[in-house]
């Protein structure tokens, strides 16, 4: 948390010091949809941290642009960004200790049931975005893209599971372990387990309508964070990254 404080100061202090010198910014918010996933990392995957696929979440930011041209501008941003994944159907899962007396010879890594699993992790991100903008022959209508690094602050991860199922020892559901149906309904923290540290970059392609000092905006984009996200490698190791489609406002001072 101090890490985010200081980090956060220091935006807010290039803030400050360019609007001193800046003779027309603009002071904006968006807010939208996040549509996360999360990427195995290569050589470490394992059946724990492969097989997600998207899921919905929210997006939500306030952001300065400070032109420097009639074409190109710089935009810092703070950005809440809802990130992680999902998985349904048969999967794996760690061996509980309360099974390993069910083999004598040793319990396996894993075992399977059929239930869901989401993965729901809350990012602070802080970009830096060169701007790039053309207005549409006269019209109030103008196209841009920007693109640039951020630094990333976790800010809560949960594993939110639901369903019953019985449990096996074979990934296609052929062996079976329990003589009934397990519950698997259950949301732990996470947080623990994770890196609070992430970098990256993002982009968005976009659409303003201009009208006296203000504009608003329809723009879709995304963002990959380089480092994986899990601490040691038990869990196998995965990169966050989202598309995010977005409305927002901003105002000209």
């Amino acid at each position: 948390m101090k890490a985010i404080q200081e980090f956060t100061l220091a935006i807010l202090i290039l803030l400050v010091s360019e609007n001193l010198s800046a003779q027309n910014f603009f002071i904006g918010a968006r807010g939208g949809i996040s549509i996360p996933n999360l990427t195995a990392g290569g050589s470490e995957s394992n059946p724990l941290n492969t097989g997600y696929k998207s899921r919905l979440g929210g997006d939500a930011a306030i952001f300065a642009e400070f032109p420097v041209t009639a074409v190109f501008s710089i935009q810092p941003m703070i950005e809440y960004s809802s990130q992680g994944g999902k998985k349904e159907g048969m999967q794996a899962f760690p061996t509980p200790p309360q099974y390993a007396p069910m083999f004598p010879q040793g319990a396996p890594a894993y075992l399977y049931a059929n239930f869901k699993s989401e993965a729901k992790l809350n990012y602070l991100l802080v970009p830096v975005l060169a701007k790039f903008g053309w207005n549409i022959h006269s019209s109030p209508l103008r196209i841009y893209v920007d693109a640039g690094p951020f630094a990333g602050f976790l800010l809560s991860a949960h594993q939110v599971l639901k369903g019953s199922s019985n449990i096996f020892m074979d990934p296609k559901g052929q062996q079976q372990l329990t003589p009934a149906p397990q519950n698997f309904d259950s949301t732990k923290n996470i947080q623990d387990q994770l890196n609070t540290f992430n970098f990256g970059v993002s982009g968005n392609l976009g659409i303003a309508y201009h009208f006296n000092q203000s504009r608003i905006f329809l723009e879709g984009g995304g963002n990959f964070g380089f480092l994986n996200i899990q601490k040691g490698s038990a869990n196998g190791k995965n990169n966050t990254g989202a598309g995010t489609v977005d409305i927002g406002y901003a105002h000209r001072f």
